[in-house]
């Protein structure tokens, strides 16, 4: 992804791999330009993450187990509320220390 201007040059990267046996593994990411004022390139990530896992799913369809660790936009009430929407959605968060 070319960003161009006079930013950093960060793209910021979301993704998910999908895996299930007897098919392809599948790789779903969006990118955004991060090099905007960082308030401001936040805010077009945090949509995204469900952005992507809607798109994942419409692909896919299928249910899907959804891994994540406690990033505090994972966490989150609004993310919190967006996953509850979605009955084909699972979500398993790991640890708070999870070396292994």
């Amino acid at each position: 992804m070319k960003v161009a201007g006079r930013g950093s040059g960060r793209v910021s990267i979301a993704g998910l791999i999908a895996a299930r046996p007897g098919s392809r593994t599948r790789l779903f990411y969006r990118a955004s330009d991060a090099s905007r004022p960082q308030e401001q390139a936040q805010v077009p990530v945090r949509g995204d993450y469900i952005g992507l896992i809607d798109a994942a799913h419409q692909q896919l369809k299928a249910p899907i187990i959804l891994v994540w660790d406690r990033l505090n936009t994972h966490v989150s009430k609004t993310m919190e509320q967006k996953i509850n929407a979605r009955d084909w959605l699972i979500v398993f968060l790991l640890p708070a220390y999870a070396p292994d």
